[in-house]
């Protein structure tokens, strides 16, 4: 039976958002009453970035991911910007097409990184220039993101990003709004310099939409981090994004969270039968801050009250001393 706190907890105000859609209320409200119950110390969250934890749109106008930071910048040609542009026309539709499963997908993803990752290895992007290159993007994080990212850090709950996206631009842009906190793990695409600082290709195993499970957070030096944090709130915006806590051990509860920016119509009800709740077209942390704020006050509730049993038990151990204390001088 749930606490009146708990049952109450899908009728606050931003579950009552239009843009929040719930196939089954049930497994919602017994899924976060468990986070709930276990309090921060138990949790973690495992996000995607481009169009998860940054915009998909602002203003009416489409916000850039990782990679579009680079092929939208000073250093691009017109020619590579082409080629980048066509293969997006190419290939975005098939990352998104409902009726392909993730194994159809693959190959053709492993086709888009391998040829785009190609592009950029062969223009003259310097490493000091990054920085720059971010600050003149219209790369943005979402409307909450600054509330979400302090939460975690100062109830020490591990925030893993495993992004398809560019690792250092990633990087940057958290970093430039004074967000890039201890407690983040990066694991994505990084680009390789030579001793100049200019890119000659990527580092490691390349991570795209549909092999986040394959390996890239088991094999991640965070992995030791995560075996006490049993409990998983996972954040993503495809259906590849589902499987990203696969990989992590000990897992009790995953609370699904999806973002549907684009193709509403087409991917809703796949959607639904996937993620437990879906964010459709909006572009704050609003709902997701109110269940983190839900599990952090009950995990800090927790905590002061064996802190008050603590000081309480010290007291009147302090007492007894000081009585006893008297009677061994009365009696002598």
């Amino acid at each position: 039976m749930l606490d009146d706190q708990t049952a109450a907890l899908l009728s606050i105000p931003e579950f009552q958002s239009k843009k929040v859609h719930i196939q089954d209320p049930d497994r919602v409200e017994h899924l976060i009453c468990s986070l709930i119950k276990g309090g921060a110390s138990k949790l973690q969250v495992v996000s995607d970035f481009d169009m998860t934890l940054s915009r998909f749109s602002f203003n009416g106008k489409r916000c850039s991911t990782c990679h579009n930071v680079i092929d939208k910048c000073k250093l691009f040609t017109e020619e590579a910007k082409k080629e980048l542009s066509d293969l997006k026309d190419k290939y975005y539709p098939i990352e998104m097409d409902p009726k392909l499963s993730n194994e159809d997908k693959f190959p053709f993803m492993v086709e888009w990184w391998t040829k785009a990752h190609g592009v950029m290895s062969q223009l003259d992007i310097r490493k000091d220039k990054l920085a720059v290159i971010v600050q003149e993007s219209d790369a943005m994080l979402r409307d909450g993101c600054d509330v979400f990212l302090n939460a975690l850090h100062a109830h020490n709950v591990p925030l893993i990003v495993l992004s398809a996206g560019l690792g250092d631009i990633l990087e940057e842009i958290i970093g430039q709004a004074n967000l890039f906190l201890p407690n983040i793990h990066i694991i994505a695409n990084y680009m390789d310099f030579d001793e100049k600082g200019r890119i000659k290709g990527f580092k490691g195993e390349m991570i795209h939409t549909y092999n986040k499970r394959d390996g890239a957070l088991r094999n991640s030096p965070y992995f030791h981090l995560l075996r006490n944090n049993s409990n998983v709130i996972l954040l993503g915006d495809t259906m590849g994004d589902l499987s990203m806590a696969d990989g992590i051990p000990n897992v009790q509860n995953v609370l699904k969270i999806g973002f549907l920016n684009d193709k509403m119509d087409g991917l809703l009800e796949t959607f639904l039968a996937a993620y437990d709740i879906v964010l459709v077209q909006d572009e704050t942390l609003d709902l997701v801050n109110a269940i983190l704020q839900k599990c952090c006050l009950a995990y800090m509730h927790r905590l002061n009250k064996g802190i008050r049993h603590k000081n309480m038990f010290h007291a009147w151990n302090k007492i007894a001393h000081t009585v006893g204390t008297l009677l061994v001088t009365i009696i002598t």
